[in-house]
């Protein structure tokens, strides 16, 4: 199989590692990008081919495979034509667009062809583990969940202006992206949640007109609360705190030390299980290990001819942005 990497840049550069570790060599992978200086990088680092034009990269290279890491507003502009040529797509996690993404599942009904989007967090062995602990009813009846994870934004991509990069922008803002970044992985855990109340605002004074915090208050279908916060803004390190709270017990997930623990009414002391860190490239800050586990689990559906081995898809996409835009529809100020 043969893969075109659409977007060469921190994303794009991982997703060909992740291809390369997964056995493919550099003739089974190509990459486009607009920029210039991305395509000379991606061939300097990776010895793979690449091209500045999608419609060449398409004809030249031939590909049955297209992985988009673009910037989230370009991700239907090149999903669109995919499918229309018959090509099994993965994209990166979306935050816009959302009617264009309807219209992309309408069509996929009557195909047999892979579209999987993102869903990197519930490859992470903490929200795998919690994800267990709540399936195995170990604290019970989950009945509140407290969730804040944050990142300072300028950190990002310390090696580029903020205002260069579509982070800075409202549509496709920090913050704004990964509230369904997040929410898919707990979405995926207690199903589609009805929407509280919302809270979005700019709290900090980096140059970006965008809201750089989130609060969202959930009800999910078992009658569970949910409280979860999504910033920019935290620093000197980031933020991950979880904890749920069950009719017999408790899990807490906790960033600082990478750990998961849980206790219930049964037992005497925490359960705790800490986690490696994984291996992490050079000017990257997450593992690559989880972004590598996707891109097996696509690969995997194209072989086997069954979407259902990804374990997101387009309709939970739509369900997850549908969502944020009804909680910024009822912000409060």
């Amino acid at each position: 199989m043969k893969f075109l990497v659409v977007g060469l840049g921190s994303m794009g550069k991982r997703r060909i590692r992740n291809l390369i570790t997964l056995g493919y060599d550099a003739k089974k992978i190509a990459g486009f990008d607009i920029r210039s200086e991305r395509c000379e990088e991606a061939e300097s680092l990776y010895a793979i081919a690449s091209f500045g034009n999608f419609t060449d990269a398409i004809e030249s290279f031939s590909p049955q495979a297209i992985i988009i890491s673009t910037d989230p507003s370009c991700h239907m502009d090149y999903a669109e034509p995919a499918f229309d040529l018959g090509l099994h797509c993965f994209i990166e996690a979306s935050v816009t667009e959302l009617e264009r993404i309807k219209g992309l599942c309408n069509k996929l009904k009557d195909s047999s062809l892979v579209i999987a989007p993102s869903n990197t967090m519930r490859y992470y062995p903490g929200p795998s583990l919690i994800r267990k602990i709540i399936e195995k009813e170990l604290i019970g009846k989950p009945l509140i969940l407290n969730y804040h994870t944050g990142q300072y934004l300028p950190d990002w991509h310390p090696w580029e202006n903020i205002e260069d990069f579509y982070v800075s922008r409202r549509e496709t803002g920090g913050a704004r992206e990964i509230v369904p970044f997040e929410l898919a992985w707990i979405n995926e855990i207690f199903g589609n949640p009805a929407p509280i109340c919302g809270v979005k605002d700019k709290l900090a004074a980096f140059q970006a007109d965008i809201d750089d915090i989130y609060c969202c208050l959930l009800r999910y279908p078992n009658g569970m609360i949910a409280n979860v916060t999504i910033d920019v803004i935290s620093r000197p390190k980031a933020t991950r705190s979880l904890m749920i709270l069950g009719s017999e017990g408790k899990i807490i997930f906790d960033g600082d030390k990478n750990s998961v623990r849980y206790i219930n009414t049964s037992m005497s002391d925490w359960a705790e299980t800490f986690f490696d860190s994984g291996t992490v490239e050079e000017g990257y800050i997450n593992p690559e290990e989880p972004y590598i586990a996707e891109v097996r689990d696509f690969i995997a559906a194209i072989e086997k001819v069954d979407r259902k081995i990804f374990p997101n898809s387009l309709e939970k996409d739509i369900e997850v942005l549908a969502l944020l835009n009804r909680l910024e529809m009822m912000s409060v100020p």
